[in-house]
């Protein structure tokens, strides 16, 4: 009986020290802590690159589309995203892919399909020279069109992929 009441005094110690790491002390809302000595690095790089990003990123496409039921590149696509990865190499920060399909097929079909549209794009960029790990991929399938309607045109435009 002793031993028990150990083990769980143990066990509800360590979790409460697990939450305790695990909590957050923000109070800027801007989702770091000790925001004052983050900001002057982020400033200093976010000035270096002010101009150019603006500028270029007005220009370059963030939208990549896909054919039917398909998740490989077209050649329009991996123009812009040549653009892209041009740009990215200059920068740092992570990169966040956003998967889409059509409403045709059924909802667990087009969530694969996109995220196998957003894979294509992830490794596309990663065999070009971005870094794997600032990758991030998400699929949301049929959920988030851009387009609505039963057309060819409207169907086209919700396959794609989106950088952000």
């Amino acid at each position: 009986m002793k031993y028990q009441a150990k083990n769980m005094f143990l066990g509800v110690a360590f979790f409460s020290a697990f939450l305790a790491g695990c909590a957050s002390t923000d109070t800027d809302g801007s989702g770091q802590e000790g925001a004052d000595s983050v900001s002057t690095y982020t400033e200093s790089t976010d000035s270096m690159n002010d101009s150019y990003n603006t500028d270029d990123m007005a220009n370059l496409e963030t939208v990549f589309y896909f054919e039917f039921d398909q998740a490989t590149l077209t050649v329009k696509a991996r123009q812009a995203l040549d653009a892209q990865i041009a740009r990215l190499k200059k920068t740092t920060g992570p990169v966040r892919l956003e998967g889409h399909a059509d409403e045709r097929g059924t909802r667990e079909y087009n969530i694969a399909l996109g995220e196998r549209r957003a894979i294509s794009v992830a490794d596309y960029m990663a065999i070009n020279g971005i870094p794997r790990y600032r990758i991030e991929t998400v699929s949301y399938g049929e959920e988030r069109p851009v387009a609505f309607g039963q057309s060819e045109s409207t169907y086209s435009q919700n396959r794609r992929v989106e950088l952000k």
